[in-house]
């Protein structure tokens, strides 16, 4: 791993340091705790050519393919949760816009078990998986092997090391270790596989205070900490403030043309300082949608 021990830092700072053209980029969030700011980031600093990893894709990897921050994407599934498709990611398989996309389709199971193996600095991960599939005949990482002492037949898949591990928790201390609870996916284990890591956080503290059975990344596995408020809003930070379902529905008629979609990044994202200008025009819009 190339991480230094962690730094507290602003959000475009860690970006411009840390993320390059042509990285491997995981933003990883499951429902909770969606590092939206930090996607923004990566947006307004213009990076391209990534290849994005994530197991649940939703609204902020829409808006970063949309915006041609991306050449491919490995996932298992992906969407606009509760509503229907993404549709700027369609347009990018289908149609090659803003240009086209790459994808490996994995599993769930399959997925996670690529960071666990990232994370174990191993070269692939095994398990029992995709047999009766239709994904290995689309997706030529997915590869049978026999197990040596069973004869077993069993999937493997390449694992998922990438170079910089996005997310978001709810605090870090001055020292800038991390504490995350509630619903926590694959962060823990997409940060130990990556050779660096950003954390966006709702405050910094002077302890964590940790509860048993949370979550708690310490600095040396850390690159920088940023601390962004509401920095995975419109999802949710457990003990911090809830979902805005309001927003995924609204995304939905945003993202189906590619003009709606080019107006609403350039007004809220490309043409806003940071995430807190970012809400404070999301605020006017709805006023103004409500007036």
């Amino acid at each position: 791993m190339e991480v230094a021990l962690s730094t507290i830092t602003s959000l475009r700072e860690a970006v411009s340091a840390l993320v390059r053209d042509g990285d491997t980029v995981a933003l990883e969030g499951f429902t909770h705790l969606i590092p939206h700011a930090a996607g923004h980031e990566l947006i307004r600093q213009g990076r391209r050519d990534l290849t994005l990893v994530r197991m649940t894709p939703d609204l902020i990897y829409d808006q970063m393919i949309g915006m041609g921050c991306a050449s491919r994407l490995v996932f298992s599934w992906g969407g606009n949760p509760g509503v229907g498709s993404l549709h700027r990611l369609r347009d990018a398989v289908e149609n090659g816009w803003p240009h086209p996309l790459a994808i490996d389709e994995h599993s769930h199971a399959g997925l996670a078990n690529a960071y666990v193996a990232g994370a174990s600095n191993l070269p692939f991960a095994v398990l029992r998986g995709y047999a009766g599939s239709d994904l290995p005949h689309h997706n030529d990482r997915i590869r049978f092997i026999t197990c040596p002492f069973t004869g077993e037949q069993l999937a493997a898949i390449p694992s998922i090391r990438p170079d910089v591990t996005i997310i978001h928790a709810q605090k870090a201390d001055r020292r800038g270790n991390v504490l995350m609870w509630g619903i926590v996916g694959v962060q823990k284990e997409a940060v130990l596989a990556a050779k660096r890591a950003i954390v966006t956080v709702e405050e910094i503290v002077d302890e964590l205070d940790a509860p048993p059975n949370a979550v708690v990344l310490p600095r040396w596995v850390v690159s920088a900490v940023c601390a962004v408020p509401r920095g995975a809003m419109p999802s949710y930070a457990q003990g911090y403030y809830a979902r805005d379902n309001a927003f995924y529905k609204r995304w939905d008629p945003v993202a189906r043309s590619r003009e709606g979609f080019a107006a609403w990044m350039r007004r809220h994202v490309q043409e806003t300082e940071d995430f807190d200008g970012f809400l404070r025009v999301l605020e006017e819009t709805r006023r103004q949608e409500a007036a």
